[in-house]
């Protein structure tokens, strides 16, 4: 029998389009645009002004694989704490402004990577472009023009007559053409809505209009269940036609999960390295044992696994053994035992009791034997064994 070989293929994983042309731009050391991978954000939900505990909420998103965090500054305590963060975070920072423009010098002041300007609710923006642009290129900052359906300009809601694609595009043309006036491209743009049809339209409808690099975001997605099928939907159809430069998953849920579905989601579309892939069946009643509980836990057991791994859970004879075959690592269960695979072949048959137990030791197994091919760091981060 021939093997599978182990990881992922040496050749680049195909995807369903190539990424949309964009202008390059920086947020401190992440590359955003076309010539960048798509990279994902979150944003924090502590006080600004707790410095401590904003900075541990930025290391566990940055544990989580978070590339760029966000955080409000609704208030000059708010500014005040934001050169300590952006100085001691290990991702790049961008501060959050909404309704006073000075806030916006203060993060620029501050150090932060960039910022984001939402021009529906900031008081005489667009009279204050010039001295922003400015201010940013002199600092080597870049910024988002963020427009969204809960906050656009009263003039275009009264022309549109609510938060049409056209509108939320008009918004974000008219203050792309102030910034570029006073020749300030340093800029992407995001033009959020919290319904997935009207905010697909609206991206499409601005990657015809330029070369802007773009955030893509559902705003208001909702409970992690409902946020994660609004965004996975929306990211899915944006993604699929190459367009797309950075991503952030919002969900009434802990900003960590934001970065799972969003490293989830680009790495469904070949769109970011894959690490540990799960395969299990959604059983039926062909299956002999309670694939639910195996495929949490040995998802559980392989927590943090960094190295390319696809792990077959199958519950049954059908599907089982050329899904397993076809892993790097699988099951194949049945009459309360199941037959493991590795690289292809039957290594062994054990009882059911053992399976997520022998699995996880595979994966180790297989771990290593990667890391000693490619280097310590193929390893790094590896699973800890928690059998329950």
């Amino acid at each position: 029998m021939t093997s599978v070989s182990l990881g992922m293929p040496a050749a680049p994983p195909p995807v369903l389009a190539p990424r949309r042309k964009t202008r390059q731009i920086r947020v401190g050391s992440v590359g955003v645009g076309s010539d960048s991978p798509i990279s994902v954000q979150s944003m924090t939900t502590t006080p600004t002004t707790d410095i401590n505990a904003t900075l541990q909420q930025i290391a566990e998103l940055t544990a989580a694989g978070c590339d760029i965090v966000r955080v409000a500054c609704p208030s000059a305590d708010d500014a005040e704490a934001l050169p300590i963060i952006a100085k001691k975070s290990q991702i790049p920072v961008i501060a959050d402004i909404h309704f006073q423009p000075k806030y916006v010098f203060a993060a620029i002041e501050a150090g932060c990577a960039a910022v984001r300007v939402n021009p529906g609710n900031i008081r005489k923006f667009d009279d204050q472009v010039k001295e922003i642009a400015q201010a940013a290129k002199d600092h080597g900052t870049s910024l988002r023009i963020g427009v969204n359906a809960g906050s656009l300009d009263p003039r275009l809601l009264q022309k549109y007559g609510k938060a049409t694609p056209e509108a939320l595009v008009e918004s974000a043309l008219w203050e792309a053409s102030l910034f570029e006036e006073h020749d300030f491209h340093d800029f992407k743009i995001s033009v959020k809505h919290n319904d997935p049809v009207v905010m697909v339209r609206a991206y499409e409808l601005l990657a015809e209009r330029g070369d802007w690099p773009l955030h893509l975001g559902v705003t208001e997605a909702g409970p992690a269940f409902q946020g994660t099928i609004k965004s996975a939907t929306a990211f899915g159809a944006l993604l699929s036609q190459g367009i797309g430069d950075t991503i952030r998953v919002s969900l009434s849920a802990p900003p960590v999960e934001e970065v799972k579905v969003g490293i989830q989601i680009l790495q469904s579309l070949n769109l970011r390295p894959r690490k540990l892939e799960i395969v299990s069946c959604p059983s039926c009643g062909r299956a002999q044992v309670d694939v639910y509980t195996l495929a949490e836990e040995v998802t559980a057991g392989l927590e943090g696994m960094e190295v390319p791994l696809r792990v077959a859970v199958m519950g049954c004879v059908v599907n089982g053994p050329g899904e397993a075959r076809e892993a790097d690592l699988g099951v194949a269960s049945g009459n309360g035992k199941g037959q493991i695979f590795v690289k292809g072949e039957v290594i062994k048959t054990v009882p059911e009791s053992q399976i997520v137990e022998t699995l996880i030791e595979e994966a180790m197994k297989i771990a290593e034997e990667m890391g000693e091919a490619g280097g310590e760091d193929a390893v790094e981060g590896g699973p800890v064994v928690t059998v329950s």
